[in-house]
């Protein structure tokens, strides 16, 4: 068994969903990808958050997020 297989059948198994709606998040050690596809494809993609590098790069933008609601004000006012 190759490793596309291997992506293919984690992605379809549905017990690596949070739930199958559009807010679905994506759970699975076997799945090496970062980002994957969400089941709607027009939805985009998501996040495979069994990864260590998930969980920092929603950190990450989190942060930025916060950041830039706190600088942007303050450099407004220069």
């Amino acid at each position: 068994m190759n490793q596309h297989t291997i992506e293919q059948q984690e992605w379809n198994n549905p017990d690596n969903w949070s739930r199958k709606a559009w807010l679905g998040l994506y759970f699975s050690k076997r799945d090496p990808r970062l980002f994957v596809r969400k089941p709607v494809p027009a939805l985009g993609w998501t996040l495979n958050f069994a990864r260590p590098a998930a969980a920092a790069f929603f950190l990450g933008i989190v942060i930025l997020a916060v950041l830039a609601t706190v600088i942007a004000p303050l450099l407004a006012r220069v």
